[in-house]
């Protein structure tokens, strides 16, 4: 099977995740879109990051019925922080069946050089990139197999997303009801 890892801190997982991963699904020859909860990514500050085993049941209420998509908490048995070339070594040995690629945002994929070993994660997998506003235009790096997604342009961003439940503003509409739900009754980003 063919699998695309979307990584990410999903701090909180919105609409603008999900549209991506069933574009991804439903407009390349991969199967499934496993999202990889990251418990602290070393390029980001920690505070503010809701506990990774909320953040994981946010994403599995979300995509709960769909064949396609996965949740993994794969990362939380590993090292911390995070680092996306220690979490494919190990789930390429988890799972040899498997085909993995990097699903990522044009934005993280210009910072890529300051990833662990980005080299040979560029060797490694394909990267299938959907394109953010004011990133549009992409590094070259030699070896890389990239697959650019026509993909919808979201100006979504979990940053905003926390900041309007800090404000007491609805985030109806930005995230699936059943993950808003949660946040209020939680009083997660309070």
């Amino acid at each position: 099977m063919k699998v695309g890892l979307y990584f990410g801190s999903f701090n909180p997982v919105h609409h603008g995740h999900l549209i991506i991963a069933n574009h991804v699904v439903q407009s390349t020859d991969l199967d499934q879109v496993w999202f990889i909860v990251s418990p602290q990514n070393p390029l980001k500050p920690a505070k503010g990051l809701l506990n990774e085993y909320h953040r994981l049941f946010l994403i599995k209420a979300a995509i709960e019925g769909e064949k396609h998509l996965r949740a993994s908490d794969i990362e939380f048995r590993l090292p911390r922080p995070s680092y996306s070339i220690d979490t494919l070594t190990y789930i390429s040995e988890k799972y040899p069946q498997h085909e993995f690629s990097i699903i990522m945002g044009s934005d993280g994929y210009q910072n890529l050089s300051k990833w662990k070993n980005y080299q040979q994660l560029l060797i490694t997998v394909p990267f299938y990139i959907y394109i953010r506003a004011g990133y549009e235009t992409l590094p070259e790096y030699a070896g890389a197999r990239t697959h650019i997604l026509d993909s919808p342009l979201l100006q979504i961003s979990a940053t905003h997303i926390r900041n309007m439940v800090r404000e007491g503003k609805s985030i109806r509409y930005l995230v699936p009801d059943v993950v808003k739900e949660e946040i209020e009754n939680n009083r997660y980003y309070l």
